[in-house]
């Protein structure tokens, strides 16, 4: 697959993966964390506003894989 492929794919797949995570990291904000010390809050929401970055890396990274060589 080329990378221009690869890119459009892996953008699809990104956004898809943010409407899903972004509702859940809405709720679970809503429900747990408005009970939390200020303090603990602020770490919180900086850990989910930064936690959809990990499950994403291996297809970032795969996304910006070279093509293959095409003499090979």
């Amino acid at each position: 697959m080329r990378r221009r492929t690869r890119s459009l794919v892996g953008a699809i797949v990104m956004i898809a993966f943010v409407m899903i995570y972004a509702p859940l990291a809405m709720a679970l904000a809503d429900s747990r964390i408005a009970e939390t010390p200020p303090v603990v809050q602020s770490v919180l929401y900086a850990l989910l506003g930064i936690a959809w970055i990990v499950p994403l890396m291996p297809l970032i990274r795969w996304m910006e894989r070279p093509d293959p060589d095409p003499a090979a």
